[in-house]
């Protein structure tokens, strides 16, 4: 009788030590995004300044402008998944590398003391963002592989928790930035 309470017991602990780690993993996952979004939000309220300083030095990008912009206006609306906005983030972080690249074109603007401001502080948060990235991937494979591991896949399942998408960068953003090819359009 004892045994049957004991090996009851233990199962119950077992199952329970299982919904809480699957609990805290998806909570850790939501904790380290909620940072990550906390600093593209910081980066798009930066946007509008560093456009507006760079706009008249670049006259003939305004296309790339226009697209930053309305990525901003996307971003900030709320009303996307985590998955878009991880992939609105990557195209965004491209387009931004390329507008500093292309800014080697313009002494003046290199000079500008609110662009200089401006840069120091975008290149601050592009760094916060990468070290939110590689925190939000390493939460996302911990809670992936509870997900897809046995005995906690079962709890998982169960749960309806399926597996989230790490930032990855695409084979594009690995190429060096090649600014006159960014502005031909």
């Amino acid at each position: 009788m004892w045994v049957v309470i004991v090996i009851g017991v233990v199962i119950l602990l077992a199952v329970v030590f299982i919904y809480n780690s699957l609990i805290a993993k998806k909570n850790q996952v939501k904790n380290v995004f909620g940072t990550i979004d906390a600093l593209l939000k910081k980066r798009y309220d930066l946007l509008p300044n560093l456009i507006a300083t760079v706009k008249g030095y670049m006259q003939h990008e305004k296309n790339l402008l226009r697209e930053i912009t309305e990525m901003r206006a996307k971003a900030v609306s709320g009303r996307m998944s985590d998955d878009e906005q991880v992939e609105l983030d990557n195209k965004l972080s491209k387009m931004l590398g390329g507008i500093m690249v292309a800014v080697e074109n313009y002494p003046d603007l290199k000079a500008n003391e609110n662009f200089m401001h401006l840069q120091r502080t975008m290149n601050e948060l592009e760094e916060q963002i990468s070290a939110a990235r590689r925190a939000y991937n390493a939460a996302v494979t911990n809670y992936n592989n509870a997900v897809e591991m046995f005995p906690t896949n079962l709890a998982a399942s169960m749960m309806g928790y399926k597996t989230k998408k790490v930032f990855e960068i695409s084979p594009e953003q690995r190429e060096n930035v090649d600014a006159d090819k960014i502005f031909e359009n």
